[in-house]
């Protein structure tokens, strides 16, 4: 039976489902805090654990979420996911993966790069420079956190003085400024859940009400979608493109040019809401194709 260890963020609904399907599939599967990941080194060797678990011992750890923390702590945390693939054990998603896709610029140009569709997008530190980039985009732009997941802290602003006070209160507090022009799209945008290169499964997320923020863990509606050939190719390039073995890649659908563009490459994706719209196991999916990865 193999062993595998997922480090997550807290409990809840997907180490419970994680748990259902390692039971199914006579997997063990060792649960632990990602803040309670610890490293030696000296003494003939090195080692890293969690939770009282020798994580160098076990046959894969799946990386399910990293909890907020400090600088230092989350540098650490990626040492510890390094240190753990430089030993051999097969790390999901790899650290550098998950490096690349928590911060939105760099997987934005990790796409560009590919020849990927992505929006039009600024960052920066100053609030001058900041303003520059809101007037060449029209003045309506969506600020966004660099670092941030499920539609938290996304703010339209299309109002010059509200750009203003919002930009310098981002200087002040040391943030970097981070703009992408205002796509004007259908109401509702595209989650393709990808596994090892193909697409396992897709939704469409619809916002309700007064709200344009599509995501449904503040309310969007999901409900399952049938990719195109088109939709597939984005998903499964723009996940080889940040080195991820899994991901929940979104698109929109931009109306003015009547293209799709990628929005968002998550390599520590949620996937209640797809399981519910869609009825796949996806945790029953992550664990078996990782079982055979290791084998």
């Amino acid at each position: 039976m193999p062993t595998f260890a997922a480090l997550v963020s807290g409990t809840g609904w997907h180490v419970e489902d994680l748990l259902r399907a390692a039971s199914a599939l006579d997997v063990s599967l060792h649960v632990l805090p990602f803040d309670e990941v610890e490293a030696a080194v000296g003494s003939g060797a090195g080692r890293v654990s969690a939770g009282g678990v020798a994580l160098e011992a076990v046959d894969g750890v799946l990386v399910r979420m990293m909890p907020p923390g400090g600088l230092e702590q989350v540098v650490f945390r990626m040492d510890a996911l390094h240190r753990l693939e430089v030993v051999g054990v097969p790390v999901w998603n790899p650290p550098r993966a998950v490096e690349a896709a928590v911060d939105k610029y760099l997987t934005l140009s990790l796409l560009e790069r590919r020849g990927l569709p992505v929006p039009a997008t600024w960052a920066g530190q100053t609030a001058a420079a900041a303003l520059v980039a809101f007037d060449e985009f029209g003045g309506d732009v969506v600020v966004k956190p660099l670092f941030g997941s499920e539609g938290r802290g996304l703010m339209r602003v299309s109002h010059r003085e509200l750009a203003w006070r919002s930009f310098h209160a981002l200087e002040r507090l040391g943030s970097v400024i981070y703009l992408q022009k205002w796509i004007r799209h259908p109401g509702h945008d595209l989650r393709l859940f990808v596994l090892g290169g193909q697409v396992l499964g897709a939704m469409r997320r619809t916002a309700q009400g007064d709200e344009w923020r599509t995501n449904v863990a503040i309310g969007g509606k999901a409900e399952a979608w049938t990719p195109d050939a088109e939709a597939e190719r984005l998903a499964v390039a723009a996940t080889e493109a940040v080195g991820a073995v899994f991901a929940g890649v979104d698109l929109i659908e931009d109306l003015d040019d009547g293209r799709r563009v990628l929005i968002e490459v998550n390599a520590v994706p949620g996937w209640r809401a797809l399981s519910h719209a869609t009825g796949l196991d996806v945790a029953a999916a992550l664990l078996g194709s990782l079982r055979e990865a290791v084998r």
